[in-house]
């Protein structure tokens, strides 16, 4: 059986998907992300919180600014216990049903060390345990060491990520960090495919959205753009069980035009924009009414200033989990119609309410 071959960079999605970074931590992703930009964009900068931006030098005064989170959700070592176990504080929202039986990595300074997390057999439950529900704090990571090698090699504030690696499965591709890594990936796709934009263009990975969108606050006064369009996973709950009007988005129904979630209301002019670009360039799309969940959109919304702002999201299924799953066609028409929306910027386009 042959599975859908993607126009997009799957190594490039294996490489960001697979590299650890979590909120604050970000320095691994972030080297990937930096050597793409610095190939496909005229000057690279870090700042102090460590958003990278790429830039491509437009003919005018307009700036647009392209946003995709780099850090993925994960946990810090909060407690190491006589026995050698591991307790951990979130970085990020977890549901911690996932949790139980899944392998993580531990990084340590001494090097990654993997690990799991541990999971009481039903045989040794009583009724009122197998009916507790579980706990971010309650969790266990194993090391299979014993105590005093645990207590020599992990220390109070080292990170932990889980432990998956990221595959092609028939139409779609899954594994852990594709929010926001796919993002990410659009996001670099399209900095290789443009050349010569009439507007200036930031393509911006930011840092520490897990945790309140705070890389993009920062850099919503930093970069000071025109328009901003922000790049993000979004909820596909089109499975067995669910309710169509839970479902958000579908996969395989193309890229998701963001009307609002938690976080934003999107400027009208700018998602209408978004859908005549789609529409004449033939680009399969849906939109998005996300009930709950905050992106890097709203980051350029701030205190400092107001500016119109879109985005685009990928369906994705199994979000926070290690089994994410987004379709090879919805990630190749978010790709392409970021490219198209981008060229076509000529900073004529009115956006004012």
């Amino acid at each position: 059986m042959t599975e859908t071959t993607p126009e997009f960079d799957f190594e490039l999605l294996r490489d960001l998907t697979e590299t650890s970074g979590v909120p604050g931590y970000e320095d691994r992703v972030r080297e990937l992300v930096r050597d793409v930009l610095e190939a496909e964009t005229d000057t690279v900068e870090t700042d102090a919180m460590g958003n990278v931006v790429g830039t491509l030098d437009g003919d005018g005064d307009y700036e647009v600014a392209v946003a995709a989170h780099m850090d993925e959700i994960g946990f810090m070592v909060k407690h190491v216990t006589e026995d050698g176990f591991l307790k951990l504080d979130a970085l990020g929202g977890w549901d911690p049903r996932v949790l139980r039986a899944q392998r993580v990595t531990v990084h340590t300074d001494d090097g990654d060390v993997t690990g799991l997390v541990g999971s009481v057999p039903p045989h040794t439950l009583d009724e009122e345990e197998a009916a507790a529900d579980d706990a971010v704090e309650d969790v266990v990571v194993d090391l299979g060491r014993d105590a005093e090698t645990v207590a020599d090699t992990v220390s109070v504030g080292d990170l932990v990520t889980m432990e998956q690696s990221t595959v092609q499965m028939g139409e779609t591709v899954t594994g852990k960090a594709l929010d926001d890594r796919v993002c990410v990936l659009a996001m670099l796709e399209a900095a290789r495919r443009i050349e010569d934009p009439d507007v200036t263009i930031h393509f911006c990975a930011t840092v520490q959205e897990e945790i309140g969108l705070r890389g993009a606050k920062a850099l919503g006064v930093d970069v000071d753009p025109d328009l901003a369009v922000a790049l993000d996973v979004t909820v596909a709950s089109d499975v067995p069980g669910v309710q169509p009007d839970k479902h958000v988005t579908t996969l395989g129904e193309g890229t998701a035009i963001k009307l609002k979630d938690s976080s934003v209301v999107t400027s009208p002019k700018v998602h209408r924009r978004m859908r005549a670009v789609a529409e004449d360039e033939e680009i399969p799309h849906q939109t998005e009414v996300l009930p709950s969940g905050g992106t890097d959109t709203a980051g350029f919304q701030t205190t400092a200033g107001a500016k119109p702002v879109g985005a685009l999201s990928v369906p994705t299924r199994y979000l926070h989990t290690v089994t994410e799953t987004a379709h090879v066609a919805d990630v190749d028409a978010t790709v392409d119609l970021l490219t198209a929306f981008l060229r076509t910027e000529t900073g004529t386009h009115d956006y004012s309410l």
